[in-house]
């Protein structure tokens, strides 16, 4: 499942801007073990893996992310494997696979074999400037097996999410007027309240120019697609959760793809918004499955357009 020696196809022009965007942020990327370098695109997450950089890219264009120690980490390559396994016949999770990144097995790197990583696919990697969010969903931010101490720490990091049921990770937003991007972590996200939520959102979908509207409509669309997911299964329960959500940051290129595709037989259409579960297990963006009832949960999206509602009743 691995595709090692398949070189990434830039463009040279593709690569110009990649390196200009390095040297205007002050940095240079530093090519890793096997030619893997670290994820330009990675807005939230913990720093783990080869030098501690946090999810790699490998040369084919696909991404690494170390797995994490038991419990945690065998139980995301478990939950991967059962999903795309090729005699997997359960509906819910064919379902469910529609919203994931692709996954391509594992990996070891030649140098530290003892190094296991999760190979899965570049959901970024058909944009020219794609525009990212990472959305903790849910109103726990912990698994039921937390300490008490896990739970009254995870808690405290942002009281509002047990109301409002997510939590905004970090975003990297494509600027026209100045050709770069502005980021956010999730401190940023943590220091919204009830009434900044809504502008803060908002940052993720203004391009420094406009608010990109047809962006909004289509990823709520996309979103709502998950929710219906959710609303009709009570097999898994996802904890800690979170979406990955990217749209083309140039109204310019549209359509046009930055490299190919990883994988030729993908469904989305070249620049065209997304939102993907991503991963299962940390702040990256993760999921633990278990067997428990689904509760309804408020995605960002669907609080903006409540936020709205209110105020047109008010009026």
């Amino acid at each position: 499942m691995s595709a090692d020696g398949q070189i990434m196809d830039l463009s040279s022009r593709t690569l110009e801007k990649l390196e200009n965007e390095n040297n205007k942020n002050g940095t240079v990327k530093q090519v890793l073990l096997d030619g893997c370098v670290p994820f330009s695109h990675q807005v939230a997450g913990h720093k783990c893996g080869i030098n501690n950089t946090g999810v790699l890219q490998h040369p084919d264009g696909t991404i690494l992310k170390q797995l994490q120690a038991p419990p945690r980490g065998p139980r995301e390559m478990n939950f991967y494997t059962q999903v795309f396994a090729k005699d997997c016949t359960d509906k819910r999770l064919l379902d469910l696979k529609q919203h994931l990144p692709k996954f391509y097995g594992t990996w070891m790197p030649r140098e530290s074999p003892h190094e296991l990583y999760l190979k899965l696919e570049d959901v970024t990697r058909r944009f020219l400037w794609p525009c990212i969010m990472d959305v903790k969903i849910g109103r726990r931010s912990y698994d039921p097996f937390a300490s008490k101490e896990k739970r009254e720490e995870q808690i405290s990091k942002y009281p509002l999410m047990e109301e409002i049921g997510f939590l905004l990770l970090g975003m990297r937003v494509y600027q026209i007027d100045s050709d770069s991007y502005i980021t956010h972590d999730q401190f940023y996200g943590r220091s919204l309240g009830k009434d900044t939520l809504k502008n803060g959102l908002s940052r993720f979908f203004h391009n420094g120019q406009e608010l990109r509207r047809h962006a909004v409509s289509l990823i709520i669309s996309k979103i709502r697609s998950i929710l219906r997911w959710f609303e009709n299964q009570t097999q898994l329960h996802f904890y800690a959760s979170s979406l990955l959500l990217v749209y083309e940051g140039s109204p310019r290129t549209i359509n046009k793809s930055k490299h190919k595709p990883a994988d030729p037989g993908t469904e989305h259409q070249q620049g065209e918004p997304q939102s993907k579960a991503l991963s299962f297990h940390s702040s990256l963006t993760h999921s633990h499955p278990y067997c428990h009832g689904v509760q309804h949960k408020r995605t960002p999206m669907e609080y903006m357009e409540e936020v709205e509602k209110r105020k047109m009743r008010k009026s």
